[in-house]
């Protein structure tokens, strides 16, 4: 048995090495990559038409009631659910309180070259910034 396996091994299943679970990162990565065109679109509309300078996306694989509907994973067979919406919105609902608005937007990056992205997992929820592709 090398080093990793007994590093993976836990009492309750009697010294057997467990099986590493793929992270559901993987797949949002690989989702990204497919969606990064459609979102970039999103986002530059979302900034032309006034609607935000801030735009956000949700990546999420169950039901969300925040955003707007823009990919949806049953309709193209992909992991991951992407829906629309804004800094407004997120302080709006209370999922940044008022007093983190600020913090936020020093660590926000340019919407034109990152996609901002609020990635909810049964664990909890995240931001992430995933670079949109270079052509």
């Amino acid at each position: 048995m090398d080093r990793e396996e007994l590093l993976s091994a836990t009492p309750e299943d009697g010294g057997a090495p467990q099986k590493k679970q793929e992270s559901p990162l993987v797949s949002l990565e690989k989702d990204l990559e497919l969606y990064t065109d459609a979102i970039k679109e999103v986002a530059i509309e979302i900034m032309v038409e006034g609607i935000s300078a801030h735009p956000i996306f949700i990546a999420h694989q169950h039901e969300v009631n925040i955003g707007e509907l823009i990919l949806n994973k049953e309709e193209l067979n992909t992991n991951w659910t992407i829906q629309a919406s804004t800094l407004e919105e997120f302080v709006e609902k209370g999922i940044i309180s008022k007093e983190k608005k600020e913090p936020f937007l020093k660590v926000y990056k340019k919407p034109e070259d990152f996609m901002c992205v609020f990635v909810i997992v049964p664990e909890g929820a995240n931001f992430i910034y995933y670079p949109y592709k270079k052509r």
